[in-house]
């Protein structure tokens, strides 16, 4: 394209999708966005990260709906209190419990 040539976009949009539609192998996805078709069979792995991030996953285990609603109801109430000793001891608790994972 030279500079100062006009071409009609919607023309050159159309020539674009002709062309890779012509290169794809038959079956794939056009228009994806991704050259996911092209992959298909290639084994996919989730981390455990990956995993806790899963709403699905968890569980009614994961929280105290009672001591929410407590907490929910002090607040409102105004007369919630954070204790700085408590909340110290579980911050190194979970610096710790970190730290001692091995690491991957």
């Amino acid at each position: 394209m030279k500079i100062g040539q006009k071409t009609e976009i919607p023309g050159a949009l159309a020539q674009t999708g002709s062309a890779k539609r012509a290169q794809s192998p038959p079956g794939a996805a056009v228009g994806a966005g991704t050259p996911a078709g092209s992959l298909a069979g290639v084994p996919v792995t989730v981390s455990g990260a990956a995993h806790v991030l899963d709403p699905a996953a968890r569980s009614s285990a994961d929280y105290d709906a009672g001591k929410v609603q407590s907490v929910r109801s002090a607040l409102e109430k105004g007369n919630f209190r954070v204790s700085a000793q408590v909340v110290a001891t579980r911050m190194i608790s979970d610096a710790q419990e970190i730290l001692a994972r091995p690491r991957v």
